[in-house]
């Protein structure tokens, strides 16, 4: 009698929110590395558990494309599918662009993002952080996710792309929906994209020493809705995973006895801390996605022409066989995929602001607050129900109440 081959795993529920890790383990014991998926409506695809599998996926961009015209379920998608977002039709953005004109766009976007100086980019994470902890820092206890991470990464790239602070809430809610891809999310789309179009508008007609500016005006042919499609992706980008890297890097050291000891005055734990977050508990859970360009054999499935490979990162860097060691301290070791891998991978000096961000956002948070202490039991604390993105609903902390920086100058 033969075994029934296992059922798709729906690619959503609480387990994403309790114990993925489990989870991609389970599916990687009943369906190798490669897994049937299905999303929200019944939509079928592949998710990419191996590390080595999501290594040759992301290696060849001809068989495994960006170009969602490709996709052999269009027939079956509803124009009001959650999804869309995520994984629409081919919009004019980096996303779905191909070939040649990816790295010219690509290209666009890293020249605009080095323009940014390191040294004024940190300034404002600290001027902002210590704005948003003078807000806090007398109460003694807050939630440093909605009151804090959540909050930092937005205002720091407003400030460098050129939006005014008062729009950041807004700005916020949109991204949350947009990514979370359940009600509200082709709302929230439609408010990034007007505030995106009206900056561009207000940076042509006044010019300014930000990112858009500089974009604009070494746009390469460009059109403004490439050039606003691009924005949209780089706010996305950098705003979310930068957040969920700081509240998963806090929630790492205020729960792990290895990062405790250090806790309060050790810098160079900080850094620790934010790298195993990138291996263990990556706020980047699964990326959609790739189109096959023709028939094609991949962890041993056979994958069809048109059909969606979702990349699963944190399941690949949780592979056991490159990662015999999980659980122990990653050091330097950054080979992971919390970023991507190939040509689509995360443009480096995007990496480098997030990484300026978060880090700059947890030291002086220490500094401000350094007892701070989590307020739950490490077991209360819960994620957002998203299986793209991993974070925390919330990460309630107390602390001993001090004066704002702001009441003392």
């Amino acid at each position: 009698m033969t075994t029934p081959e296992p059922q798709p795993v729906y690619l959503g529920g609480p387990r994403f929110q309790t114990d993925p890790a489990e989870l991609y383990r389970e599916m990687r014991r009943d369906h190798g590395a490669v897994a049937p998926v299905v999303l929200d409506g019944d939509v079928p695809a592949w998710l990419v558990l191996g590390y080595r599998e999501l290594h040759q996926v992301t290696s060849d961009p001809a068989l495994f494309s960006r170009d969602s015209d490709l996709w052999n379920q269009w027939d079956n998608i509803p124009a009001d599918w959650p999804l869309l977002p995520m994984i629409g039709r081919k919009q004019p953005s980096i996303l779905y662009t191909v070939g040649a004109r990816h790295g010219e766009r690509a290209a666009m976007i890293s020249e605009a993002l080095e323009s940014v100086d390191p040294f004024e980019l940190k300034g404002y994470a600290e001027q902002i952080a210590d704005e948003l902890i003078d807000a806090l820092c007398g109460k003694g206890a807050c939630d440093l996710i909605a009151q804090y991470a959540m909050l930092l990464p937005l205002r720091v790239l407003a400030r460098i792309y050129g939006f005014a602070d008062a729009q950041g809430p807004g700005l916020v809610s949109a991204m949350n929906d947009m990514i979370n891809g359940r009600e509200g999310a082709l709302e929230g789309q439609r408010h990034l994209g007007g505030s995106m179009f009206a900056l561009l508008a207000a940076k042509q007609a006044a010019p300014g020493p930000d990112v858009v500016s500089h974009m604009l005006a070494n746009r390469a042919g460009f059109t403004l809705e490439e050039v606003a499609q691009d924005l949209m992706v780089m706010m996305a980008a950098g705003h979310q995973p930068t957040a969920d890297w700081i509240g998963n890097s806090l929630r790492l050291m205020l729960t792990d006895d290895r990062f405790a000891a250090s806790l309060a005055g050790g810098r160079h734990s900080v850094g620790e801390a934010m790298n195993e977050v990138l291996w263990e508990d990556t706020p980047t859970q699964n990326v959609a996605g790739r189109w096959t360009s023709r028939d094609t054999k991949l962890g041993g499935r056979h994958i069809a022409a048109g059909d969606l490979v979702l990349l699963g990162l944190a399941a690949a860097n949780s592979d056991p066989h490159v990662r015999a060691d999980t659980g122990a301290l990653t050091g330097g070791n950054n080979a992971f995929f919390s970023f991507g891998h190939g040509e689509h991978r995360c443009p480096f000096p995007a990496q480098e602001v997030a990484e300026v961000i978060a880090r700059t956002g947890i030291e002086v948070l220490l500094d401000r607050l350094p007892d701070v202490d989590l307020a739950v039991p490490a077991h209360a604390l819960s994620r957002r129900p998203s299986p793209w993105l991993r974070g925390l609903t919330e990460l309630p902390v107390t602390y001993t109440p001090t004066p704002a920086l702001g009441a003392t100058r």
